[in-house]
């Protein structure tokens, strides 16, 4: 196993991309790795892949990446 750290900001971006570009509410936890996925894919082949489970639910995190932003909903 091999751990990674990701910033709030960084994770809050691939939680913002991935519901704006796929329509998926991904909760904070697989926004993480989302934003780890994004900083290894540029390094990597063409012919590798990638696989990212999304696990939870991000409407549950809504207020949560509200405040997050500085809005209020």
């Amino acid at each position: 196993v091999q751990y990674e750290p990701i910033l709030d900001d960084e994770a809050l971006e691939a939680f913002q991309l991935t519901t704006r570009v796929e329509g998926i509410i991904p909760a904070l936890e697989s926004a993480h790795a989302i934003a780890h996925a994004m900083k290894i894919v540029p390094k990597m082949d063409k012919d590798q892949l990638v696989i990212v489970n999304l696990s939870g639910r991000g409407d549950k995190d809504v207020h949560t990446v509200a405040n997050m932003l500085g809005m209020e909903i």
